[in-house]
């Protein structure tokens, strides 16, 4: 057997380079970790776009940043945001470089994000590092600098929360989705929070497993509205941001395990997971179907998107690799139609 010595008939041990010693177990190991190493290569140059060298496993959200030029990577453990700059070529190995790092979430972690262009600034939502469920809070950084702007802690007194992913409107207000209690907590351009979101519509269906994964992937719509997925219902919500309104969206197809959202244009919408899909709307959103559909690279999971020169990029939350740093990837996604 691999890993000791054999005993042979009559007593003697089997040496190295016999059936049963380490000789014959080691290239056999070897064979095994090459054809895995080979698969993955495979599996990786299946999905395109843009490959980068990160700390840690997870990665949980990615927004191109226009003006600077680069992707902004939450860095989940890590508790930060990273930029990920891109040359002439795509598809090169590119390595992260740290551009947030709040001493005062050290310990928690850094999920969705997003880059809030005529302010100049990033927000990102922050929570407590699972299996614990109470921080909250979200954050602006200064997109030239990094330098905090606010810290605006959401949870409540013996409140269970997880802040997953984050929004803001026009006037520069910040919407987060709580994923454990279905609500949106809205808080001022300057940090300050003012209300919070929650509506029994919601929850559309009964059951834990219907309502495992709540309120997860939140975008704004110029028009004026946000729209909000629910993961574990696959239900699409459109929430007035002043009232608190909820309605929702009559959506033709499954939007079950839907994360992480990005608005393509006013009728078209990207919805992140696996698989990732195109969701489109000729009525403001009353109503919509899922018209495409991108599954990626079948080992990975696909938790955010975003658009860089027209192009749909998503995100998946893990990361490959033996080594500190895991290989990550921000894949363009090529939507099959339905």
């Amino acid at each position: 057997m691999c890993g000791g010595r054999r005993r042979r008939r009559g007593g003697s041990d089997a040496t190295a380079g016999e059936p049963g010693g380490w000789g014959f177990c080691a290239p056999a190991l070897a064979v095994v970790a090459l054809a895995a190493a080979a698969a993955v290569a495979f599996l990786e140059g299946t999905a395109g776009g843009v490959a980068y060298a990160g700390d840690g496993w997870f990665h949980e959200c990615a927004k191109w940043d226009a003006e600077g030029g680069r992707f902004l990577v939450s860095t989940f453990f890590g508790a930060g945001v990273a930029e990920v700059r891109v040359g002439a070529g795509e598809e090169e190995a590119l390595a992260e470089r740290v551009v947030v790092a709040d001493p005062d979430v050290a310990g928690r972690v850094a999920l969705g994000l997003v880059v809030d262009a005529p302010r100049r600034r990033v927000l990102v939502a922050y929570a407590d590092r699972p299996p614990s469920f109470g921080y909250a809070a979200v954050g602006a950084y200064d997109l030239r600098s990094g330098r905090r702007l606010f810290l605006a802690r959401l949870d409540g007194p013996g409140e269970s929360s997880f802040a997953d992913d984050v929004a803001s409107d026009d006037d520069g207000n910040v919407y987060v989705t709580d994923i454990l209690g279905n609500k949106i907590w809205k808080v001022n351009p300057d940090g300050e929070p003012l209300s919070v979101f929650k509506n029994a519509t919601f929850r559309q269906r009964p059951g834990t497993m219907d309502n495992l994964i709540g309120l997860n992937g939140i975008v704004y719509h110029p028009n004026g509205y946000l729209i909000v997925v629910h993961t574990s219902g696959g239900d699409l919500f459109k929430v007035d941001p002043k009232t608190g309104a909820v309605s929702v969206v009559r959506v033709r197809g499954s939007l079950k395990s839907g994360d992480g959202l990005e608005l393509i244009s006013p009728t078209k919408l990207a919805v992140a997971g696996k698989p990732s899909r195109l969701v489109e709307s000729s009525d403001d959103w009353e109503t919509a179907s899922v018209t495409g559909r991108y599954v990626g690279p079948v080992h990975r999971i696909g938790s955010s998107a975003t658009v860089k020169d027209g192009d749909v990029y998503v995100n998946h939350i893990v990361g490959f690799g033996l080594g500190r740093k895991k290989t990550h990837v921000l894949a363009k996604a090529v939507f099959a139609p339905l």
